[in-house]
């Protein structure tokens, strides 16, 4: 089973726990793009990037966002809705999922909201992922 995770850059230690341990539970993440951040970027590495990410979403069996996100991980959900992939959608706190400050997308079916620590909503996710292999 394959995961991408998406994120704002805020979330790269988040990214990071939640990669750690769905790989240590057997999966396989797809692309880790917080390895490519550092201070110099070009319109070239920009490119690569986006390049990746995609490649990575689109090679996953589901993918992870990690709230709060920002413009680039909207685009992600995106492509992953798009593209049918399983979604989880997971955030600390239920404000997130408040009709104040929901974003509409988050309330289609195919979309799993979780609302708890890093580790409640990775056991939540391996739990589901393995059902479905």
């Amino acid at each position: 089973m394959k995961f991408y995770i998406g994120s704002g850059i805020k979330n790269c230690e988040a990214v990071n726990y939640y990669s750690k341990i769905l790989e240590e539970n057997g999966l396989h993440h797809t692309y880790h793009w917080v390895k490519n951040i550092n201070g110099d970027k070009t319109m070239e590495d920009l490119i690569e990037y986006a390049e990746s990410e995609q490649q990575g979403i689109i090679d996953s069996d589901a993918v992870i966002i990690l709230l709060p996100a920002g413009r680039g991980t909207h685009i992600e959900l995106g492509m992953a809705l798009a593209l049918n992939k399983r979604i989880f959608l997971c955030s600390e706190t239920k404000e997130a999922f408040s009709i104040e400050s929901t974003v509409n997308f988050y309330q289609l079916p195919n979309i799993v909201r979780l609302v708890g620590t890093p580790d409640e909503n990775l056991k939540e996710i391996i739990k589901l992922l393995k059902g479905m292999i």
